[in-house]
């Protein structure tokens, strides 16, 4: 039996090691293609035990943690996203940053997506959010590494209600599995609106 549940405070912070653990996992495959190393991943997560208002969605089978989503206020994460958002009408203020779900590949399609956006939300609109959003990595359709058999997660953000933000694109630096040295990608903002 597959347990979701939203951690918050110390809950969060004792989950973030077995978090930086399935990132590393996760995000190895396309469109990522993530090289992380723990202490890379132990700095970046510290952002969620900065925050007063982040969430954790943890799924567990049993105590092992199989999937997280993680969601910040999105003033949390203006140093690295305000510029995206630089003119846009919705104030940072108002808006909830859904960060990174991961989620091993056996435990697919039992519907936990949806869950952790169902918590996210929730914990947004507990927060007085009035929009969510997340971003994604953009590759290029002949991409090398992008396998045959790979499907887009464009669908499913969709029926969440979500749409790309027109503008609204951001440049994080991580090094591929098939390079040496650091790289930029753009990575496009995701919004819906929480009424």
């Amino acid at each position: 039996m597959i347990r979701v549940e939203a951690l918050t405070g110390q809950a969060l912070d004792a989950a973030l090691d077995d978090v930086a653990r399935l990132r590393i996992t996760v995000f190895r495959a396309f469109p990522y293609l993530y090289d992380g190393d723990l202490t890379y991943e132990r700095d970046y997560l510290q952002t969620y035990r900065d925050s007063a208002g982040a969430v954790l969605v943890g799924a567990f089978d049993g105590t092992r943690l199989i999937g997280a989503a993680t969601g910040t206020p999105l003033e949390d994460h203006a140093e690295d996203f305000a510029g995206a958002f630089s003119g846009f009408e919705t104030p940072l203020s108002d808006i909830f940053y859904c960060a990174e779900s991961v989620l091993l590949s056996d435990y697919r399609g039992r519907g936990i997506g949806h869950r952790f956006f169902d918590l996210r939300e929730a914990h947004a609109r507990a927060l007085g959010r009035t929009h969510c959003v997340f971003c994604s990595v953009v590759r290029p359709t002949d991409h090398p590494q992008r396998p045959a058999d790979y499907a887009p997660l464009d669908p499913f953000w969709r029926k969440r209600g979500y749409s790309p933000l027109p503008g609204a694109c951001a440049q994080f630096e991580w090094k591929d599995i098939d390079h040496p040295h650091t790289t930029t990608k753009p990575l496009q903002f995701w919004m819906r609106s929480l009424a």
